[in-house]
Parts: C-alpha cells; sequence; structure tokens
C-alpha cells in the first residue's frame, strides 16, 4: 500500500513535458510545435476550482397591470403599477344583456380577428363588429375590443364586451399582455371613484388627472337604429378557437 502510495504521488508532481515534435517529411527535422502535457495536482472536481462569476444580467421587477372598468362610469383605466396611464371611454353590456362583473384574466389577443356566431362568419374588415383587435377574457365569448359602430362607445350598448374605439382599442391593445388583469366593476366604489372621478388619490399623477377630465368632457353619441342592431351580434366565438 506505501509503495502504491509513492507511486501516485510521484505521478501527481510531474512536471510539464515538453516533446520536439518530428516534421513527417523529415524525421530528423524538429518543427516549432511542441506537445504539452499538463498535470494537475488538485483532487477535487473541475468544476470546484472555476471562479463562479455574478450573474451581470439585471434582474428587472415584473410590470403589474391592470386593466379597471366601470360599467356606471363607461370608462375603463389602464394601471400600471398603480399609476393610472390613460383613461378611455367604452360601450358596455345593455340592461338585458349587461357586461359581467368581477376580476378577469387576458387570455388571448387577436389582430384582425374573424368574427363567429351562430354560423355567421364575417372576415376582417370595415363590417366586422369587433373591429380590429380582440383581447380576450377567461370568461368564454367575453372580451375587449372594437366596434364597426363607433357611436355606440360611451352607452350601455353591447351584449356583454366592452366596446372600444378603433384607435384606443389599439392603442390599448399594444400595452397589454396574456396574464394580465381586468377588473369591472358594477357600482362606483372607492377604487372607480378614484381613477374616474372624485375624491383623487394622492398618488395619482397629473397626465391621468387630465386625460379623465378630456373624457368626461365628451358629449354621448345619440342613439341610432343600426347601434341597437349590431347588438345583436355577439362575439362569442371570436376568435375561432374559443
Amino acid at each position: 500500500m506505501n509503495d502504491l502510495k509513492k507511486t501516485l504521488i510521484a505521478a501527481s508532481c510531474l512536471v510539464l513535458s515538453v516533446v520536439p515534435v518530428r516534421s513527417q517529411t523529415d524525421p530528423k527535422t524538429p518543427t516549432n510545435v511542441t506537445a504539452v502535457a499538463v498535470v494537475t495536482t488538485s483532487t477535487r472536481p473541475v468544476s470546484d476550482t472555476l471562479t463562479k462569476l455574478p450573474d451581470a444580467r439585471p434582474t428587472l421587477a415584473p410590470v403589474e397591470r391592470v386593466i379597471v372598468v366601470s360599467l356606471e362610469d363607461r370608462r375603463l383605466a389602464l394601471v400600471q403599477d398603480g399609476v393610472v396611464k390613460k383613461v378611455y371611454r367604452v360601450a358596455v353590456g345593455r340592461e338585458n344583456t349587461p357586461s359581467p362583473t368581477g376580476t378577469f384574466t387576458i387570455v388571448d389577443r387577436v389582430e384582425n380577428p374573424t368574427y363567429y356566431h351562430e354560423g355567421q362568419v364575417i372576415e376582417p374588415g370595415p363590417a366586422n363588429p369587433v373591429g380590429t383587435r380582440w383581447i380576450g377574457l377567461d370568461k368564454k365569448g367575453y372580451g375587449i375590443h372594437g366596434t364597426n359602430l363607433p357611436r355606440s362607445i360611451g352607452k350601455a350598448a353591447s351584449h356583454g364586451c366592452i366596446r372600444m374605439r378603433r384607435r384606443d382599442l389599439e392603442e390599448l391593445f399594444a400595452q397589454v399582455r396574456g396574464g394580465d388583469q381586468v377588473e369591472i366593476v358594477g357600482e362606483r366604489n372607492d377604487e372607480t371613484a378614484a381613477i374616474f372621478g372624485e375624491p383623487v388619490l394622492p398618488g395619482m399623477t397629473a397626465p391621468a388627472l387630465t386625460v379623465t377630465a378630456q373624457v368626461t368632457t365628451e358629449a354621448p353619441a345619440q342613439t341610432t337604429a343600426s347601434d341597437a342592431a349590431a347588438t345583436a351580434m355577439v362575439p362569442a366565438m371570436v376568435p375561432a378557437n374559443r
């Protein structure tokens, strides 16, 4: 056993061996290439001998986005990290086809959706009743979408979904992601009062207050027969896989 230990110690203490490499064409002529044998005396795994550097990638805190819809105010607000980013006027469900209330989650986002309902198929275009974007909720058949009747915005006119003007919807669509929450509130409470009207929370930013003031001064549009006809079209299967 002692002889074996001596042999191992001797092997572990080998110095670097530099051996000239002979040319294949002329074995007598050495080349400038040398073969180097490196022997380590460490018995630890190689991974343990490496210096672990800290991860240089910055850790970003996740952005918390919530869409708050007030059915009473017929307004929608995008709230990001507790700050109201913008407020939009919307159309909500009619009395006999009300919008659902509660907390929901965005499950899909579709650009230029095809409208399906009871065998009716409407391709993307000016006649599509859900407009150019569909933000689907985890309550099947309900979502936030556009409209081919922009005069219905600001009214209780839909079959339960939340309608927006095209430019407003496309702006909102670009800022939200799947998994973001949507709170639909039926009656005014402290949260919606702070967002959409008095009293105002101390932390609310000036731009948000300005937007709110601009939105609330818009005059309501007149109801037309075409508005009423559009409410019969329910986006229950937008997109096709819903």
